[in-house]
């Protein structure tokens, strides 16, 4: 054989060896670049958290939240941030497939359908170590994922003692240089949701905040009356706050002392708003926004704040599959934003499409919205004048407000919104972020009104959304009935979660 026929035979093999390597990369097989670690993922996520209540956010309440206002000014804070479903399991499944609910198949308290891309099951296919704490079916797109290291909410202190999350995270971490293997962790808050920390009264296993906070020190945003009861609630949800934030305090001291930091991507967010009235398990701007935070060592400025582009939960696991040079996904509703990581611009991020479809317990109330920097439209399907609106997120709120709605006819006419609402919603998103004053019928907005119902069709209508009929037909009652049976009948057969949490 001559020197030729080697060389020759040498070059074969390589390319055989390129091709295997680039069919595997197709196959969602690990393959980094040369002179590169395999990029970490730590995605923390708070639980019914509202975004002001972060200092770094503007909160008023100073103080709060130390651990994660250190954290933003480490990193990039998006003050344009959404999560797609203002409920815990639906909002997490769109985080984990980059698909909305209706194209998943999970349009509630579900699972994602079996032929559903995850991230789990695409990192592991990349050589990746998964693990989750807290949550754990809830952050479980399919009932066929399963993650390498898990830890329930039973073993966490129910989900609240910041010093079981720091052992458990050390174990993880001792795990991944045991194996010599990247990883994906989504470390899973279960505060600020109810029950909140009450004196006197603690959630068995859960530790005690580093600070209690009294009625008189908390403000009360501007959706819901100033009421004693309601002041006293949010005091206890301040508590649960200041714990969430020791845990992450803890997370990151775990990180620190693992070694991995300064080559591991940390993402935080909530996976919706608080849990009270005309907030969480709705579509206004208090449902869906939440405190986005990045850090990435050596590619995100230290400091940084995006005020300009709307990103959402849709996005998530398309942008954390390009950080870690892995490929897109073979369908995707979101986009990745990681050009807005590198301090770049992106066209395309005017605007966010959030919804509901069932709520805890399969209660079936779809609502849709769109909104940007200016306004906001939303379409409640299920409201006819006669349908009761309640869900498990009221409390003492809800309760103070119905006892002073006796005598005051203005929270009377909040309680009134709140329980019934009307089929079409529209705000001055910019001078009434809470949604006090509902423009849909005001003459001097149609302009406006009409170009975000053209939106919402053109949205509704890229991504096959189940609900199309019924809003085209919104006007027609008999067609609105027929259209939500339509969209009802194409989110059933798909696998319920358990009710247990």
């Amino acid at each position: 054989m001559t020197q030729k026929d080697v060389s020759r035979r040498e070059f074969l093999a390589k390319a055989a060896s390129g091709a295997l390597a680039l069919a595997a990369v197709g196959d969602w097989s690990f393959a980094a670049p040369r002179n590169r670690k395999p990029l970490n993922i730590l995605f923390v996520t708070a639980d019914d958290l509202d975004r002001n209540s972060l200092g770094c956010f503007g909160g008023k309440l100073k103080g709060l939240t130390p651990n994660l206002d250190k954290f933003a000014s480490e990193g990039m804070r998006f003050e344009r941030a959404h999560v797609n479903v203002a409920i815990c399991m639906p909002s997490r499944i769109v985080l984990g497939t980059g698909l909305y609910g209706h194209n998943s198949g999970a349009m509630g308290f579900m699972h994602a359908r079996p032929d559903v891309p995850s991230v789990i099951g695409l990192f592991q296919k990349a050589g990746y170590h998964l693990g989750v704490m807290g949550k754990v079916p809830h952050s479980t797109p399919r009932v066929e994922d399963k993650w390498d290291y898990q830890v329930a909410r039973s073993e966490l202190g129910d989900g609240r003692n910041p010093e079981i999350y720091y052992k458990k995270c050390k174990d993880f971490f001792d795990q991944c240089k045991e194996k010599k293997k990247p990883f994906y962790f989504m470390v899973n808050s279960h505060d600020p949701h109810r029950p909140f920390q009450r004196p006197g009264r603690p959630v068995r296993g859960a530790a005690r905040p580093s600070r209690i906070y009294k009625s008189e020190d908390v403000p009360v945003p501007g959706f819901l009356p100033d009421l004693p009861g309601v002041r006293r609630e949010l005091s206890y949800y301040c508590n649960s706050v200041r714990r969430l934030d020791d845990t992450f305090g803890k997370v990151m001291q775990a990180l620190k002392e693992s070694g991995f930091e300064d080559n591991t991507l940390v993402m935080f967010i909530s996976d919706n708003g608080i849990a009270v009235p005309f907030a969480k398990c709705n579509c206004y701007l208090a449902s869906t926004r939440t405190p986005w935070l990045v850090r990435w060592p050596g590619v995100i400025k230290p400091g940084s704040v995006d005020k300009t582009h709307f990103i959402s939960g849709v996005d998530y696991l398309p942008t954390v599959l390009e950080a870690a040079g892995l490929p897109k996904l073979p369908r995707q509703d979101g986009k990745s934003f990681l050009p807005l990581l590198k301090g770049k611009t992106q066209a395309g991020r005017e605007s966010v499409f959030t919804q509901i479809d069932s709520k805890a317990g399969n209660g079936y109330v779809p609502m849709r919205c769109v909104q940007n920097g200016k306004f906001g439209y939303i379409f409640n399907a299920w409201s006819s004048g006669k349908a009761r609106y309640r869900n498990n997120n009221e409390g003492l709120c809800m309760k103070s407000m119905e006892e002073a709605a006796k005598t005051n006819p203005e929270i009377a006419a909040r309680v009134k919104v709140f329980r019934y609402r009307t089929l079409e919603e529209f705000y001055d998103l910019e001078n009434d972020p809470d949604c006090l004053n509902n423009l849909m019928n005001d003459p001097g907005y149609k302009q406006q009104r009409e170009a975000f119902l053209t939106k919402m069709d053109q949205w509704m209508v890229k991504t096959n959304d189940s609900l199309l009929e019924a809003f085209r037909n919104r006007y027609d009652k008999a067609g609105l009935r027929k259209g939500l049976r339509v969209a009802r009948r194409a989110g059933s057969g798909i696998r319920p979660i358990p009710r247990k949490r």
